[in-house]
């Protein structure tokens, strides 16, 4: 039996699920290689507690097992004045792959999306993770641009501190 649910972080097994899933992504090809360090296993789940109103977590189980994760982030399009919903990290556990189980979870997100009064979805896609790209094309996700005269929008970044 499939099940996809907002999470309820003060639950265990939700609890639980996210540091799993999340590990399991940090791990793989597409999310660095590398496991989350144990800072981050031990204080995920409460800083994004503390969070609440503007994160959202999605979780996906089968047969009561971890399969799948979103964390979303609410942002703001000020060109639109409403509210945006930002596909932060998506993972389909690795034995669950392959089932269209990444559209099952982006039609939960769009529904929230939806019930928050969000005027889009965006998200970040690896170039060389082609399935990724694959099933978000198939969702109705594509490159971002005002202009095709100024061209597509890049996601830059910058660390900060630690």
């Amino acid at each position: 039996m499939e099940r996809i649910v907002l999470a309820d972080l003060s639950d265990p097994a939700h609890s639980e699920a996210v540091v799993f899933l999340l590990n399991e992504y940090a791990s793989g090809e597409m999310g660095g290689g590398v496991e989350l360090t144990d800072f981050v296993k031990q204080n995920l789940v409460a800083e994004l507690h503390k969070r609440a109103g503007s994160i959202h977590s999605v979780l996906a189980f089968i047969d009561n097992e971890p399969a799948g994760l979103a964390i979303c982030v609410e942002g703001f399009s000020s060109f639109a004045c409403k509210p945006l919903l930002n596909v932060h990290d998506i993972v389909v556990a690795s034995k669950f792959r392959g089932r269209g189980l990444s559209k099952r979870i982006l039609a939960r997100i769009e529904a929230l999306a939806v019930e928050l009064g969000c005027c889009k979805l965006t998200l970040e896609v690896l170039e060389g993770n082609k399935v990724a790209q694959s099933a978000y094309k198939a969702f109705g996700f594509e490159g971002y641009e005002l202009n095709p005269r100024t061209g597509k929008a890049l996601f830059w970044q910058k660390k900060l501190g630690n």
